[in-house]
């Protein structure tokens, strides 16, 4: 909210006049109290003598009913403050000079007095409408010296020098109260305008901290925890919200604190706090250099470390790797060529034909690892539309029995009859994973002496999930190696980059989607790939899709 629409905002207006039209009505009841105190004066004071008592007394009373009524009603009139104090203002100033007229001796005292409730009103009132009570004030002074409207005197010079003179005080007064006050009212706006800011930034200091990959703890020098955010609560094993005994949660973090602050060394050697969670290296500071009361502990999470600099040189080496790919790619396809062209020769015999096949499949070999880096570094964000799963699936098939000679291998796809499986996915980025997976299925994915056989199934999971799968009839992987295939550079095959399956998981991850390995009853493997049905919100359909994979 910027400081002009706090400005124009009738709750900050409320906020900001409600002190002053509680001043205005009390004033005004402690005023008619001092009406009725001259009015009902005893006769033998002599002062002031009233012109005509019986008028005074009756008007002294119905402006002190008037003045409590004002009263009782201030808290309702803070909806419409400005008609109130202008209806009220004119009340005020009849009162007044109907006053001055019974009571003629109190004239200066009820002159001043009316000033006051003046500027109580230009406080709250625009400047304009200030100075139109100033001059009906003082045009009600005016006119009682002119017209000599009093009961007892009459007009005189000296009468008429007072009311102008009093007007002119009307006039400056009210002029100086409507600048203070409207001065007020952008202080007031432009304060709570402030206050707002620093309770939005503090929340959002708060969000943050909590939601930081970081714990962040604070403690006190009692050893009791005061704050605690949600990756701190789970490195400390998830505690119950009663307990804040930090020697009793992690006696090992306790006892690191208890020696920084009494050798000022600091231990960085990782640690567990509870059973089942990762490893922390503790970092200590104090709030302030000077206060031991309270300090903040941070808890670094060594897996998150670890695969932060496995990004890192990932992603080092994918930019240093794809320089040296872009480089060898041009001597690769002139020797690729020069054997092509050496094979179409008619004069070789059976062991240079050989030699150049050799060359040939070492030179594919060579293309498919420098196509697998260049993909490591690429990174490319994906453009996910909706597809038909099970159309997707016979057409791949199709175009990779044209591409790909199967000989005796079988590859064919598999789909949910007359049931459209629909999924959001990049058609080519899918179309590199699916063809990935069912080069390792034909290629590892068989029994000896057997030929591989491989099918591409989709289908629809629980929730309506859409399901794709790359299921081969081999041996199946280990346990031990299945914990490790989708790790970058992972491989158990002496020509193997081990690029190809990271790269996958991670185009799926771009899609929205889970790629995991299933291990097939009876003896094969099976590739599990749960894509985002449309229509979805993302974040939602992935832990959906998650919950239906692990099932």
């Amino acid at each position: 909210m910027s400081t002009l629409a706090t400005l124009n905002d009738p709750r900050t207006g409320m906020a900001t006049i409600r002190h002053e039209l509680s001043f205005l009505n009390a004033f005004r009841l402690v005023q008619s109290l001092v009406y009725v105190a001259l009015a009902f004066s005893p006769a033998g004071m002599g002062w002031p003598q009233l012109a005509a008592p019986g008028f005074a007394r009756t008007l002294a009373t119905v402006y002190l009913i008037f003045a409590l009524l004002a009263l009782l009603m201030n808290r309702r009139s803070m909806v419409h403050a400005k008609g109130a104090v202008a209806s009220t203002l004119v009340v005020d100033i009849v009162v007044a000079v109907l006053a001055i007229v019974a009571m003629h001796d109190a004239r200066i005292g009820i002159a001043m007095m009316l000033a006051v409730n003046l500027c109580a009103g230009a406080l709250i009132l625009p400047l304009r409408m200030s100075g139109f009570f100033a001059a009906l004030a003082t045009l009600g002074m005016l006119g009682i010296s002119l017209f000599g409207w009093s009961l007892s005197h009459q007009a005189g010079d000296r009468d008429l020098l007072e009311a102008a003179l009093f007007g002119l005080a009307y006039f400056a007064t009210t002029a100086l109260c409507s600048v203070l006050g409207q001065q007020l009212r952008a202080t007031e706006a432009l304060a709570e305008q402030r206050s707002t800011d620093l309770a939005n930034l503090s929340q959002i200091n708060e969000l943050i901290i909590r939601r930081m990959k970081t714990g962040v703890l604070l403690v006190d020098d009692a050893n009791r925890i005061h704050q605690i955010n949600e990756s701190a609560w789970m490195l400390l094993g998830n505690p119950g919200a009663d307990q804040r005994d930090l020697g009793l949660l992690a006696p090992e973090l306790s006892r690191r604190l208890y020696h920084w602050m009494t050798s000022g060394k600091l231990d960085e050697t990782a640690t567990q706090l509870a059973d089942g969670v990762p490893e922390v290296v503790p970092r200590f500071t104090r709030l302030a250099p000077n206060d031991d009361s309270h300090v903040l502990i941070f808890l670094d999470d060594t897996s998150l470390l670890s695969r932060r600099a496995e990004e890192l040189t990932l992603s080092s080496l994918g930019r240093l790797s794809a320089s040296i790919a872009h480089e060898i790619r041009n001597p690769l396809a002139a020797i690729r060529y020069s054997a092509q062209l050496l094979a179409e020769s008619r004069t070789m015999d059976s062991t240079d034909q050989r030699m150049v096949e050799i060359i040939n499949n070492h030179c594919v070999r060579l293309n498919e690892i420098i196509e697998n880096i260049l993909q490591l570094s690429r990174r490319e964000r994906s453009r996910p539309e909706a597809l038909d799963l099970g159309d997707w699936a016979q057409d791949f098939v199709e175009e990779y029995r044209q591409g790909n000679d199967l000989g005796a291998d079988s590859l064919r796809a598999i789909a949910s009859n007359g049931v459209p499986v629909v999924a959001l996915a990049d058609p080519q980025q899918l179309q590199q994973v699916v063809w990935n997976l069912v080069q390792n299925a034909l290629r590892y994915g068989r029994l000896p002496g057997e030929p591989a056989r491989v099918m591409v199934v989709a289908r629809q999971g629980e929730h309506g999930v859409p399901i794709l799968e790359v299921i081969d009839r081999g041996p199946g992987i280990a346990p031990k190696v299945a914990a490790q295939i989708f790790e970058p550079f992972y491989t158990t095959h002496e020509y193997g980059t081990g690029l190809g399956l990271y790269l996958a998981k991670q185009m799926s991850e771009a899609n929205q989607a889970a790629l995991e390995y299933v291990r097939v009853a009876g003896g094969g493997s099976c590739f599990r790939l749960v894509l985002t049905p449309p229509g979805r919100n993302p974040a939602e359909a992935a832990e959906t899709d998650e919950g239906s994979a692990a099932r």
